[in-house]
């Protein structure tokens, strides 16, 4: 592995930016000095930023690129590898690829199948042969509102990687989808649905929560401690909520509804975790709180692209510009999600943690990412 010298960087630390140089060796950083180095083959950054790798907890991009349209099963192998150099170019480096366990089987258009095994088989398999750039983690979205979500999360042990288990509850009527025409536009656009089929997919899901909901968080919740993972919440809106996520043991929510929420969310020490096109678009698709008003309250914490992976890294200068603080918002979508992932070993630039970088300009205020490097070596 070679080493590599930055030079003439403004080195985004955790409290402060400085200008000086970072070296890489074995991959791990070895030295932080300040100012300049004329060192043969060292890179001169002209200025631009050096800060740590992004980490990505929660994307759905991957699902994108294996059916990149309704029904179209894209071969997987090359979907991966399409995600991770897209995800690589955008200056993250480590990701937990979100994938749905829990499946439906007899709601008509509203079905949708099993694949996260799969899957997420065959990322290991490319990752223990070399063809990843990043690093890989998995993330399972357990969909308590489905029929095979138990055995499904059968299939997974403490050897699959699996840093996070979110419980999502997409059941119409709360969460995510407390106005049902929000649902209905999402929905009934994507799977072509009728009036009448829409009605009846929305009477399925109902039956299901009533029936398997209850079953099925408990069972999930005890299915990510026997993976070591850790458990996310999802959606919350009430302070209830937010009250039975506490006792779980969370500490992570992903993009709660309301202000009430993301209150009740810091005050039990849970995490906030907002998406980067909500805070980018100025407002929530599904008509939820602004992330950029949880932001202005001090009640956003952590920062995911969600479905749109360069927006973590504009996200995170967006932030800089309105809180005046660009280590504080680096921190959002570096060291934070780092701690919360359980990630000691990168998120920083810190003498002997990862090599994971990213040398960043600006252009007329847009961030572009000139450089990444994974444990040391340069993947974009």
């Amino acid at each position: 592995m070679t080493d590599q010298i930055l030079t003439n960087a403004q080195i985004v630390l955790e409290a402060e930016v400085m200008h000086g140089t970072i070296v890489v060796a074995d991959g791990h950083i070895r030295a932080i000095d300040l100012g300049n180095t004329s060192v043969t083959g060292a890179i001169d950054c002209e200025g631009d930023f050096i800060m740590p790798g992004l980490i990505e907890l929660h994307t759905d991009n991957l699902e994108r690129h294996i059916e990149p349209r309704p029904g179209v099963d894209w071969p997987h192998a090359a979907g991966i590898l399409a995600h991770d150099g897209e995800l690589a170019s955008t200056g993250i480096t480590t990701v937990f690829d979100a994938l749905r366990v829990g499946s439906i089987h007899s709601g008509g258009k509203g079905n949708y199948g099993k694949y996260a095994r799969q899957v997420a088989s065959e990322i290991m398999a490319l990752r223990d042969k070399g063809a990843l750039r990043i690093n890989h983690y998995i993330h399972l979205r357990a969909e308590i509102c489905s029929e095979t979500l138990i055995e499904e999360m059968e299939e997974f042990g403490p050897e699959d990687r699996i840093g996070i288990v979110s419980l999502m509850d997409h059941t119409p009527g709360q969460r995510q989808f407390r106005d049902i025409s929000k649902l209905k536009q999402y929905v009934a656009k994507k799977r072509s649905m009728t009036d009448d089929e829409f009605e009846d997919h929305v009477s399925r899901l109902l039956e299901l929560q009533r029936t398997h909901g209850p079953r099925h968080e408990t069972e999930a919740v005890a299915h990510a401690h026997r993976m070591g993972a850790v458990l996310a919440s999802h959606d919350d809106t009430t302070h209830e909520h937010v009250d039975v996520s506490a006792r779980h043991g969370i500490h992570l929510a992903e993009f709660p509804t309301t202000r009430e929420a993301a209150e009740a969310c810091h005050a039990h020490g849970i995490q906030v975790m907002m998406g980067a096109p909500n805070l980018i678009r100025g407002g929530s698709h599904s008509g939820n709180v602004a992330a950029h008003e949880l932001a202005e309250a001090g009640l956003l914490d952590i920062v995911s692209s969600d479905y749109v992976p360069s927006a973590l890294m504009s996200s995170a200068f967006l932030l800089a510009d309105v809180w005046d603080d660009l280590p504080g918002a680096i921190r959002c979508v570096t060291s934070n999600p780092a701690r919360a992932a359980k990630l000691e070993d990168r998120g920083r630039v810190v003498l002997g943690l990862h090599g994971d970088l990213v040398r960043v300009g600006r252009v007329d205020g847009t961030p572009v990412v000139r450089g990444v490097w994974c444990h040391g070596r340069q993947i974009g």
